[in-house]
């Protein structure tokens, strides 16, 4: 027995008063807490301090020790990970046994596990925002140059991103790191995935009690579909003429509408002189998110982001706010008089994440105002959303 060496981010609590003593499956401490949890391989625990809740997961000292520095690496280049927080090691106890080590991330606010999506035998009208999540993750963090190796619906967390779902990885024990990933490494990552989501639909069509001739087996092969083509659109090499300037402009712009911000654009001249090769160096997809918080301040997840600023530009044009000063003053008029008073009467009408309520209420003001053929006031959107229910998107 002894105390166990501790790394710890600065910002965050020393945990020194936790039970380090005992496996964390036989603690009793005060500061344990109930929250939305899914099916893990170790022993977790939620623990709350004044500075948010943390989680605590227990796994041989490699594993940990590959893990939290995983998640510090790819803090550099995603924004859809567990935050790590600290690394724990027992030096007392065996280094291949469960209990040698912990990680400790920051608890993902307003997310869930997967089951919570299930429907019948599969996700139902759920699907094919699965399909995007998964899809959308697995192409940034093999951009990021990560080998994942264990990709499944319960190694991610899932939380409402406006219209869609977006999914975070929470399992980073047996990713690797590289500075790019080859063609034969993103096939075998896709291949683990492709299994790992067979076998949870075959146990999630035993878990409602249906044949498993019904269980959505290929759930796998349509996210690696949906992978592939942005891959795709990620990746294409255009061949331009030196006077077609404005293709490198389109091709940013799409991009960046698939959330993707552009680092650099590499031309290089092909051997016939007159055309031009063009490449783009991809970043994180975080393009309207880090616009929306250098504009307003206002953290977001990426197509939370989109739908926010599309209402912020419309304010900003609606009041002609067109010069650089102009927009300034007319997004601090935004944020004062409508962004933060309605979020505030939100979070009173519905409880969980108040930015997607947010979303949720710009939507409802759009189908409102297209029924009547005129434009609706904020408080008469809230007024008639909270006696809908306050309803999110529709699926499609």
């Amino acid at each position: 027995m002894g105390t166990p060496h501790l790394l710890v981010r600065p910002g965050n609590p020393d945990f020194l008063d936790l039970s380090w003593d005992l496996p964390v499956s036989e603690w009793s401490h005060g500061r344990l807490v109930e929250m939305p949890s899914g099916i893990h391989r170790h022993p977790v625990v939620f623990v709350a301090y004044d500075e948010g809740v943390f989680v605590i997961k227990e796994l041989p000292r490699r594993l940990a020790v590959n893990e939290y520095h995983v998640f510090r690496a790819l803090e550099e280049r995603t924004t859809r990970s567990a935050e790590p927080v600290g690394l724990v090691e027992r030096g007392w106890v065996d280094p291949h046994d469960e209990q040698s080590a912990a990680v400790i991330t920051r608890y993902v606010e307003h997310t869930f596990p997967y089951r919570h999506l299930v429907s019948g035998p599969g996700f139902g009208r759920r699907r094919s925002q699965m399909l995007d999540a998964i899809a959308g993750l697995l192409v940034e963090i093999h951009v990021s140059g990560c080998f994942w190796g264990d990709c499944s619906l319960s190694n991610l967390l899932y939380r409402f991103d406006a219209e869609a779902i977006e999914s975070i990885m929470i399992d980073a024990e047996t990713s690797r790191l590289y500075e790019s990933l080859s063609d034969g490494q993103r096939a075998e990552d896709l291949e683990i995935m492709k299994l790992n989501l067979a076998g949870e639909m075959a146990d999630i069509a035993a878990m409602t009690g249906v044949e498993i001739d019904q269980a959505d087996l290929t759930l796998g092969e349509d996210v690696e579909s949906r992978y592939s083509s942005l891959w795709a659109e990620l990746t294409e090499e255009l061949v331009i003429k030196r006077d077609e300037s404005y293709l490198i402009r389109e091709r940013i712009g799409r991009l960046n509408q698939l959330g993707f911000s552009v680092n650099d654009v590499h031309l290089t001249p092909t051997e016939e002189g007159s055309l031009v090769r063009m490449n783009v160096e991809v970043g994180g997809r975080t393009y309207h998110s880090s616009h929306l918080r250098q504009q307003t301040g206002i953290e977001a997840s990426e197509n939370q982001a989109r739908v926010i600023l599309s209402d912020l530009n419309y304010f900003l044009a609606k009041n002609g706010a067109v010069t650089a000063s102009g927009k300034s003053v007319g997004t601090f008029k935004w944020l004062t008089t409508s962004f933060q008073p309605m979020v505030a009467k939100i979070g009173e009408a519905r409880p969980g994440n108040p930015v997607q309520g947010y979303c949720d209420l710009l939507h409802h003001r759009f189908l409102l105002a297209q029924r009547r053929g005129q434009d609706v006031s904020n408080e008469e959107a809230l007024a008639d959303w909270i006696a809908a229910g306050t309803p999110g998107f529709d699926l499609v």
